[in-house]
């Protein structure tokens, strides 16, 4: 499972490197543009160091794609762990698998190999505090399995989701969340695929 995490920060850095050299920028004109260190980002695109969410949300943005889009192309290793005879390929995967980025307090885990229409995620966090806004193409619905989060949709204001709750908010919404209480939480979060170029 160390492998497969090593193998996948690789994945992730070589996409990062493929899609800074498709806008024709230098790692330091990327440093500049996610207000992120010049060394943090050569370690990144050679899989020696692992970004946050925040980190990952600031250099997509940069790139024109999406956290969840990035962490598809790691986790897309060539083996689906699915049968293709049937059709059409269907993924697999186990619990522990999934490629993992660190968030505030937490950490999120993409429950999607490959190619896939939309991009389910795991949260779970103890991030009492709100770290900043994310913003990106994709529609996305949430939905909270265990604890209390508060989500504030940046203009339209917070809203408070308990165990059971949904939210759904459509792609460009500014949003970011911190736990209510002790116990922390873990939600799913589901993000279509967003148009090319989006």
């Amino acid at each position: 499972m160390q492998d497969d995490a090593g193998d996948q920060d690789a994945r992730l850095g070589q996409e990062i490197r493929r899609l800074r050299h498709q806008h024709g920028l230098t790692l330091v004109s990327l440093a500049a543009r996610t207000s992120l260190s010049h060394p943090f980002l050569s370690q990144l695109e050679r899989g020696l160091a692992r970004p946050s969410m925040a980190s990952l949300e600031r250099i997509a943005r940069a790139l024109g794609s999406s956290q969840s889009e990035l962490m598809a192309r790691a986790a897309d290793d060539g083996d689906l762990g699915g049968d293709r005879s049937s059709g059409g390929a269907f993924t697999l995967v186990r619990a522990g698998d999934g490629t993992v980025v660190q968030a505030q307090g937490g950490t999120v885990r993409l429950l999607v190999r490959g190619q896939a229409r939309f991009h389910p995620m795991l949260y779970t966090g103890t991030n009492p505090d709100f770290e900043e806004y994310y913003q990106h193409p994709e529609d996305e619905f949430v939905h909270v399995i265990a604890g209390a989060v508060e989500v504030d949709l940046g203009e339209s204001g917070p809203v408070v989701l308990a165990p059971g709750d949904s939210l759904y908010y459509p792609g460009g919404t500014r949003h970011r969340w911190r736990t209510l209480g002790d116990s922390g939480y873990r939600l799913l979060a589901v993000k279509d695929l967003p148009a090319p170029g989006g």
